[in-house]
């Protein structure tokens, strides 16, 4: 029986991870740099966890400010799962957030944004670079085109789910805060700017 961790809480929020796949390998990553480890907990995985086994783990959604598809991994790799989760999590009153990289359309080669509509309350997109040489540098993505991709996401996204937020993190070099929001304005989403090394 495995004891890995699939949800989470921190503060009012319960985050779920389904997976440790990744497109991107970000140098800030903490996996990346060789830990499995968010505040307290592990998230070290040693098989991906089925529909049953996280839908066990949630209990009850409705308990929580949000439910957040995050870990180390990219949540919207496993977006049929992902889906099937957010709609059990809303027909039980509960409110869902995918924390991803953007890059769902890209990875499935079709726009999934109207696939979430009334399963997804909320996105939080991570853009990490006003512009594609600084993404590249800290994001490493390992599909061509994953920037503008992001991009396009974003501005898929505005207007047709209910929040979408771009974020950066302060203090990675080459990264202008300013430039970023106005990239997220130029989208037509909110922006957040995230202090570095601060998880979740």
């Amino acid at each position: 029986m495995s004891n890995q961790t699939i949800a989470y809480p921190i503060e009012e929020r319960l985050y779920l991870s389904i997976t440790d796949r990744c497109t991107l390998v970000c140098e800030f990553c903490p996996k990346t740099q060789g830990t499995m480890q968010v505040h307290e907990f592990d998230l070290t995985i040693d098989h991906r966890p089925e529909y049953e086994e996280i839908i066990a783990a949630i209990g009850d959604p409705s308990a929580y400010q949000e439910v957040v598809f995050c870990g180390f991994g990219e949540p919207t790799l496993r977006l049929k799962l992902l889906l099937q989760v957010a709609q059990w999590i809303k027909q039980r009153g509960g409110m869902t957030r995918i924390n991803t990289d953007g890059l769902a359309n890209l990875v499935h080669k079709r726009n999934v944004v109207p696939e979430m509509v009334g399963l997804i309350d909320t996105l939080s997109v991570s853009m990490n670079g006003q512009n594609e040489a600084v993404y590249n540098q800290h994001c490493q993505p390992q599909l061509e085109g994953a920037f503008s991709a992001m991009v396009e996401f974003l501005k898929a996204a505005s207007g047709v789910i209910p929040s979408v937020t771009a974020t950066a993190i302060e203090g990675l070099e080459g990264v202008d805060i300013d430039a970023c929001k106005a990239q997220a304005d130029a989208c037509g989403v909110a922006f957040r700017k995230r202090s570095l090394d601060i998880v979740g």
